[in-house]
């Protein structure tokens, strides 16, 4: 675990100093739901009908911005081949590049929410289970997206690649954190909803790691 923290703190550090995919992720987050209203005008109780959608829909296409880079400089500069070949597991060298990957864009986007919903006209009964779906949902996204990520590493236009992989795999996460949401807002019961999402959580930190490891031992080859 001392290996998992220390390459942990190295990616946030390496992150913060790159700076430019923390950036573009919530600068594309905030600027979509910023400019949504002066398309769809000033119907207040049509923003706030579709706030919860919006913002999830703008959050999971904004996880996806970065993904193509999670491993791609690694590829390029044979940091991937050390990783390989360093005494730490490959399946725990990727969940501490998710972890940070989630900290420097994930987190923002959590952080972010509330205000955005409040300009959307969201009703504040929706605040909290809105910042709680997106803090289940987005580490999945990322999870599931470094499976795309490593999937596409050696491949030309990656990006493009990742977005029909990852997706359909993302429309459940996307369902059940926006369904979270409106039921707040409805006044019903969320926990089962809550309940899945934490579900898609565990079952995308165990099987996510194996199968990113794999295909990055693949791409190495």
């Amino acid at each position: 675990m001392r290996a998992f923290f220390a390459l942990l703190g190295f990616e946030i550090r390496l992150s913060f100093r790159r700076g430019a995919d923390a950036m573009i992720v919530v600068g594309f987050f905030v600027l979509t739901v910023v400019l949504f209203p002066f398309g769809v005008g000033n119907d207040t109780v049509l923003l706030a009908r579709i706030a919860p959608g919006l913002v999830w829909v703008t959050a999971l296409l904004a996880a996806m911005l970065a993904l193509d880079r999670l491993f791609l400089t690694d590829f390029e500069d044979g940091s991937l081949d050390q990783l390989l070949l360093s005494e730490i597991p490959l399946e725990l060298a990727v969940l501490a590049k998710a972890a940070a990957h989630w900290i420097t864009t994930g987190l923002p986007l959590i952080l972010a929410a509330p205000v955005l919903a409040l300009i959307l006209n969201m009703n504040g009964a929706g605040f909290f289970h809105l910042a709680l779906s997106l803090a289940l949902g987005t580490p999945t996204l990322t999870l599931i997206g470094t499976i795309g990520a490593a999937l596409t590493l050696d491949t030309r236009r990656g990006g493009v690649l990742i977005s029909l992989l990852v997706l359909p795999l993302y429309i459940p996460v996307l369902i059940f954190g926006a369904a979270v949401v409106t039921a707040a807002i409805d006044g019903i019961d969320a926990s089962t909803r809550i309940m899945a999402l934490g579900g898609f959580l565990l079952a995308a930190l165990a099987l996510a790691p194996l199968a990113t490891a794999t295909a990055l031992r693949q791409a190495a080859r």
